[in-house]
């Protein structure tokens, strides 16, 4: 469904479904209950400033009885955002497909409390594409290879190539060494069942269900206190690498979900997650020819001298 509102600032109107009946005698009403944590009078004060519009891009007035519309559209008013000192590198550009190295802490797309702050809306006001969109995803927490479609006809064709595995990721991960030092014998294939319930922040393991995850882990190198692997998903699903190395017992140094929760704090920009993706390998959809990328970042907890496996 089209927004009626053109992009601001790299930021698209969020569009909200409105419930045809319930306890509400207004459109304005359920949205004050729904949006409890906003100001009632400033919310109501959009109204009647037009900043609520149908599909057709009319005004909804405060008084709109409930019923009257399905969605409505209107622009996100977040709290001011602190800048995430990083910056975006862009590695590849052509008509149909840009390629950076996302850095640590910079979501993907906007979400909660970032707008300004994401990959998709810094590229989006740096290019000037209001049509750029993300074509696969990055945690917030993890840095590397990133691809947006520039182009709405094309961004399918990109699409297809990740929902049918055909492109080879490669990551790697900085992890503490076990306290008891030994360490897993790689290489090694780790295949577990991991489900993402709706509201809830991490994962959930299901050993007793059919493996649908499933990572190849080599060894890059260690010390006397990290071990650096390099990882080739086969399947994409979300948190994978890390709850995988932390179920081998090496879980990602700086990791704030995986093995365990901890509790939510102010970004530590000295302590990064140690999770790097550093390659895409595809045909490309379009051309046919062998597309390769790399990653120019590094980790920083990375023990010296280490080396890349054969084939990396």
């Amino acid at each position: 469904m089209p927004s009626p509102l053109p992009m601001r600032d790299g930021v698209g109107a969020t569009r909200l479904h409105v419930p045809r009946t319930g306890p509400w005698p207004t459109v304005s009403a359920y949205m004050v209950e729904r949006f409890f944590h906003l100001d009632p009078e400033r919310l109501l004060t959009r109204f009647d400033l037009g900043d609520i519009v149908t599909a057709s891009g009319a005004p909804v007035p405060r008084d709109a009885p409930l019923g009257s519309v399905e969605f409505v559209w209107y622009y996100r008013e977040p709290a001011v955002e602190t800048r995430i000192p990083f910056e975006i590198e862009i590695l590849h550009q052509d008509d149909h497909l840009v390629v950076v190295d996302k850095p640590h802490f910079l979501p993907t797309t906007p979400g909660g409390k970032f707008l300004q702050n994401s990959a998709l809306v810094r590229l989006r006001n740096l290019l000037d594409n209001p049509d750029l969109a993300p074509i696969h995803r990055l945690d917030r927490a993890t840095a590397g290879l990133l691809m947006f479609s520039s182009r709405p006809a094309t961004r399918g064709a990109y699409q297809l190539l990740f929902e049918n595995r055909e492109v080879q990721k490669v990551y790697e991960a900085v992890s503490a060494l076990p306290r008891h030092g030994d360490l897993p014998a790689f290489p090694l294939v780790y295949r577990n069942r991991i489900d993402k319930p709706r509201g809830q922040l991490r994962v959930e393991v299901d050993d007793t269900r059919e493996p649908n995850a499933e990572t190849l882990v080599e060894l890059i190198g260690s010390d006397d206190r990290v071990v650096h692997t390099l990882l080739r998903p086969h399947s994409g699903k979300m948190h994978q690498l890390r709850v995988h190395l932390a179920a081998l017992g090496i879980g990602i140094l700086n990791d704030r979900f995986y093995p365990d929760l901890l509790d939510d704090l102010p970004d530590d920009f000295d302590r990064p997650l140690q999770l790097l993706a550093r390659e895409l390998r595809f045909a490309d959809p379009l051309s046919g020819k062998e597309r390769v990328f790399t990653t120019r970042r590094t980790l920083q907890d990375a023990p010296a001298g280490g080396t890349a496996v054969s084939g990396a």
